[in-house]
């Protein structure tokens, strides 16, 4: 098969409004939201029997667009065009392949740069609190929308990892299976301690001004700085060293001036300046808090995991990567081995790699066998346990 044939090709962001006052959206602190709008986009067809559907479900930067282009001239198709397409890992021609971006993000679901109905202005620090588990129920209601009971797959990783362990955990009887892939039932404290200097690295810029910025452009400098402290928990130790070593930029002696000399600083500052050209800075708030309040054994088992694992029906296959070091692999170890005691239908895979846990967005055919072999033999037959 040619390169192109195994390309979605051109792509439409579409948008679902649910919620309308008083109908609203009531979030696990208990606040109400409404209106919501989700955007969303579908890559192949819906089977006659509805039973082909995968969500995927992104991580902390990402967005709705998985796969393929907007127009024929973009240079760059969607984040994991790699995973999604006509004989790709996850094969467009046999599932139905879903992905919306989440509540409180900035690619076009209602978040909080989105416009408050009460006030006609953006919502900014108004907007209320978000978890993970209500990113998942704006997701329940919008696979409802699109006529789907049942789901063949969730999948995500990272902070999407954490999503489609929710999944299996509040809606036990909606997917069939789950790949979580570089994530956890929690985030250890050293993760949450990057979350908090990186917000606090946004609320201190001097153009933050409370989160009421978007008059000035919408452009905080802080949230560079935050994606650049984000961007080393990604990388690992090894990769960085292969890489970027001690390589500078130009030969000759040190400059004795503050500027970028060594390659890996102007790395990270080139992250830093893309980033603020398609995220925003309140949202990367929400977000990240989201995250640090995830809690899969104190929700749902009074703290312990494997009382809370015990509500999982679906299939699962756990990837962790051999040098991630903001996600572990013990971590995915844990709760692959709880649900092997509680007798579920559990697969482990750990992946050597250097390149950290930015690994499952880049080529790797290990993760590209495993998730096509796992979701062909869902579909062929394999259900909740």
């Amino acid at each position: 098969m040619d390169s192109s044939a195994r390309f979605v090709g051109i792509v439409e962001k579409k948008l679902f409004t649910f919620a309308d006052p008083p109908d609203s959206l009531e979030l696990e602190s208990g606040e109400k939201l409404g209106p919501v709008t989700v955007a969303y986009e579908t890559y192949g067809e819906l089977s006659a029997e509805r039973d082909n559907a995968v969500l995927i479900v992104h991580a902390l930067s990402g967005d709705s667009h998985v796969a393929g282009v907007y127009a024929p001239d973009d240079r760059k198709p969607g984040w994991w065009d790699l995973m999604i397409g006509p004989g790709k890992p996850i094969d467009t021609r046999k599932y139905f392949v879903v992905c919306s971006n989440i509540l409180g993000g900035c690619q076009g679901t209602t978040g909080p740069s989105s416009i408050n109905p009460a006030s006609g202005e953006p919502y900014a620090l108004d907007f209320p609190v978000v978890t993970i588990s209500d990113m998942v129920a704006v997701q329940k209601k919008l696979i409802e929308h699109l006529g789907i009971k049942r789901l063949l797959s969730v999948v995500g990783g990272s902070m999407g990892g954490m999503q489609a362990l929710e999944w299996i955990l509040r809606y036990p009887e909606v997917p069939r299976s789950a790949v979580v892939i570089a994530s956890c039932a929690a985030l250890t404290a050293q993760a949450i301690a990057f979350d908090a200097v990186g917000r606090s690295a946004i609320t201190a810029d001097p153009s933050f001004e409370n989160g009421r910025y978007y008059s000035g452009g919408g452009r905080i400098a802080g949230l560079a700085v935050a994606r650049m402290l984000g961007h080393i928990t990604y990388l690992s130790p090894a990769g960085m060293r292969e890489r970027f070593g001690r390589k500078r930029r130009a030969s000759g002696d040190y400059a004795y001036e503050f500027k970028d000399e060594f390659e890996i600083e102007s790395y990270l500052a080139h992250q830093g300046l893309r980033f603020l050209d398609r995220f925003d800075a309140n949202s990367y708030l929400y977000i990240t808090k989201a995250m640090d309040y995830f809690d899969a054994a104190g929700k749902y088992g009074e703290g312990s995991l494997e009382k809370a694992l015990a509500l999982i029906r679906a299939r699962t296959l756990f990837v962790s990567f051999s040098s991630d070091w903001l996600f572990p692999p013990a971590q995915s170890r844990e709760l692959a081995a709880a649900l092997q005691r509680l007798g579920r239908d559990v697969t482990y895979l750990n992946i050597e790699s250097s390149y950290g846990h930015d690994t499952f967005l880049l080529p790797c055919p290990e993760l590209a066998r495993a998730i096509g072999d796992f979701l062909a033999t869902v579909k062929g037959g394999g259900g909740p346990c």
